[in-house]
């Protein structure tokens, strides 16, 4: 929305911050279309004097369906040298047959200067000059805009043409005719015009208005409309509230005459929403209705086994293996999944880049006629970043990221996975979140909950604040450790693995694998094989083929060369974990690596002594009180209990019994240890 509204305002920060503070909460959260024409902002008195023909030429413009001039000249009775000389000249742009406003923030003050009675004059000349030049479209779209009473004849007409518009893609277009058909339609016409304003504005993410639009049709309209509306309405609660209804498929099915087609493709789209939500139950009672349907259904084949197959990859259950999963569900997305999950993420991206090219996108079984709307344009945006993301070329997948969330609703798939991805690449870029991943995160129903545990994890752990870190992990393991259907890189270094028993996330590439076990295989090695496991591991890591996923593991062999005491290693791991997330664009990682390794070389040339070790001052005293801690560390200086008892002036017996209590929590036995450890925790810090 803020998009939007920018490019209608030419970018105009105060008039932006001024109109958005006067929409509604859907509206701001792009739930809900933008008013046309927005709300004047300010009153700049540009038309102040402006005559009454040239204000209601600009009116003509305002109000136009398109920017053609010849219609314009037409509906105002001008010729193009009239309007060039005419008061009104300032404020238009001519040029290549089209003329629009020079500065769009003039349409909200024209608007907001016309009466009722020019709007419904002006309205009439366009529906008479339309008229006369056979743009039946336009005629009825101005006749019902003019008419102050229910237009049935241009309702038939603007229902027709957004049912055309659906099927062409222009989802727009067709939610601005059937919204105005629905205005003036009744009974049978009425409940069609509702259904195509629904289903477009789904289409297009709006999905208060999609809701609204839709939920005037139950329980009242005909069977068939309820059918196949029943889908798209399910959807738009799911989209706005979180979750999707809990709701019985069996009382909802129609009765054996009904259209088996429509309501196999309602269900499908349920059950869909319902596996990118992980709601195993609600996917299986779904598909029985999937599965039902389509086999009275003609074209039940296509569209049972697509559905069957991209929710099994969803939920992790086993996918048909008759080869229907490569039919283009949500525009080719599945098949690119599909193939990622086989290891062959080139080919992914390919499949995915490919569904855009005209003529080559497969026809949607479940939501056909909007293959090319800002929804599927979505799902493919979000499942390119994922891709690139599991390649290791982070740098390319945030900004790719960054221009789609500009034009598209990227929080809608897969129950908000373009939001987790804004968050984490944001924090593998910057080191923190960015206004977008912010923005979006507010669009997100409460019960949409992204991995916050996580993110705080990783930018402590890129903060260098590793107890912080392990902290926010240790919380999220305590919660059941929560995570995206998808995998998307975390933080696990501070875990050294996942917790025990938590469930591999379904959807995957087998380099995922990999790379999981390669790092549970470093934190795992034990010290008496660590030199021969070090070799091992790292000539296993150079068969990674993503730069990110490689540099995190080369940083954890970093920190096991330090705790090991073996400082050479550790320096060669890190400037190899350096390159490597400077090839994957992953900045923030590339920098803590960086101050790692600076701080690794620091600690190596400088004396022992206190100051040496504030790393581990701030580990320990995450387990420690701080006269234990003071205790400690100056017991790792060297200092003598003697003199210990006597700096902090207590007895030689009370600096004993801190001794102990230090040895205790820490695991060690004697001062040697406790010093050697001090300056492992220090090197791994």
């Amino acid at each position: 929305m803020a998009a939007q509204l920018a490019a209608a305002l030419s970018e105009d920060a105060d008039a932006v911050l001024a109109v958005a503070a006067r929409l509604t909460p859907e509206q701001r959260h792009g739930f809900g279309r933008l008013p046309w024409p927005l709300p004047s902002a300010t009153d700049t008195g540009r038309l102040a004097g402006l005559p009454t023909a040239d204000r209601l030429l600009l009116l003509t413009v305002v109000l136009a369906l398109e920017e053609e001039l010849e219609p314009i000249l037409a509906a105002v009775g001008r010729s193009v040298e009239d309007v060039r000389a005419s008061a009104a000249a300032p404020f238009l742009t001519i040029h290549a047959g089209s003329i629009r406003l020079t500065d769009p923030r003039t349409a909200a003050e024209v608007y907001a200067a016309a009466s009722p009675t020019e709007i419904a004059c002006v309205q009439g000349r366009w529906a008479r000059a339309a008229g006369t030049r056979g743009d039946r479209v336009a005629a009825a779209w101005h006749r019902a805009r003019a008419c102050a009473a229910r237009d049935r004849r241009s309702a038939v007409a603007l229902t027709a043409a957004a049912r055309a518009a659906a099927a062409a893609g222009a989802t727009e277009r067709a939610l601005l005719l059937a919204g105005e058909a629905a205005a003036h339609a009744t009974g049978a016409l009425g409940e069609e015009a509702r259904l195509v304003a629904g289903c477009t504005a789904l289409a297009c993410g709006h999905a208060a208005e999609a809701e609204a639009w839709l939920g005037g049709l139950f329980p009242g309209a005909a069977e068939s409309r309820r059918t196949r509306a029943l889908g798209p309405y399910l959807a738009a609660r799911a989209l706005r509230h979180g979750v999707v209804p809990a709701v019985d498929p069996r009382r909802l099915a129609p009765g054996s005459g009904a259209d088996a087609t429509a309501w196999a493709r309602s269900a499908a789209l349920v059950a869909v929403l319902c596996a990118e939500r992980a709601d195993h139950a609600g996917t299986r009672r779904w598909l029985a209705q999937v599965r039902e349907a389509t086999s009275r259904a003609a074209e039940g084949g296509v569209l049972g086994g697509a559905v069957a197959s991209l929710c099994g990859l969803l939920v992790g259950d086993a996918v048909d293996p008759d080869g229907s999963r490569r039919v283009g569900v949500r525009g080719g997305v599945s098949s690119a999944l599909h193939a990622a999950c086989e290891g062959d993420i080139d080919e992914a991206l390919r499949l995915v880049r490919t569904v855009p090219l005209p003529g080559v996108g497969e026809v949607d079984p479940v939501f056909s006629g909007f293959e090319d709307s800002p929804v599927a344009r979505a799902y493919r945006a979000v499942t390119e970043v994922l891709l690139l993301v599991w390649r290791g070329d982070i740098g390319p997948a945030r900004e790719l990221l960054r221009r789609a969330a500009v034009e598209l609703p990227v929080a809608v798939p897969f129950a908000g996975l373009g939001v987790v991805l804004a968050r984490r690449l944001d924090l593998a870029v910057l080191g923190a979140l960015g206004p977008i991943a912010r923005a979006l995160t507010d669009v997100l129903p409460p019960a949409a909950a992204v991995d916050v545990l996580v993110d705080r994890a990783v930018e402590a752990f890129l903060d260098g604040s590793f107890e912080a870190a392990v902290g926010a992990m240790g919380l999220w393991r305590d919660r059941g450790a929560p995570q995206s259907p998808f995998a998307v890189p975390g933080v696990d270094e501070v875990l050294f693995g996942a917790p025990p028993g938590s469930r591999a996330v379904p959807v995957r590439p087998p380099e995922s694998d990999l790379a999981a076990a390669l790092r549970r295989a470093v934190a795992g090695s034990a010290d008496g094989a660590w030199r021969t496991d070090q070799e091992a591991l790292r000539l296993a890591a150079r068969g990674l083929r993503s730069p990110f996923a490689r540099g995190r593991v080369e940083a954890l062999l970093a920190v096991r060369s330090g705790l090991h005491g073996d400082t050479v290693s550790a320096r060669t791991h890190l400037a190899q974990a350096e390159r490597l997330f400077d090839a994957a664009g992953a900045r923030a990682w590339e920098r803590a690596v960086r101050r790692r390794r600076e701080r690794l070389e620091a600690s190596a040339s400088a004396a022992d002594g206190t100051e040496a070790l504030r790393g581990c001052r701030s580990a320990w005293a995450q387990r420690l009180t701080s006269r234990e801690l003071e205790v400690a560390m100056l017991a790792v200086g060297g200092t003598g209990n003697r003199a210990i008892a006597e700096r902090l002036s207590v007895s030689i017996r009370t600096v004993e019994v801190h001794l102990g209590r230090v040895f205790a929590k820490l695991h060690v036995r004697n001062r040697v240890e406790l010093t050697v450890l001090a300056h492992r925790t220090e090197q791994s810090l």
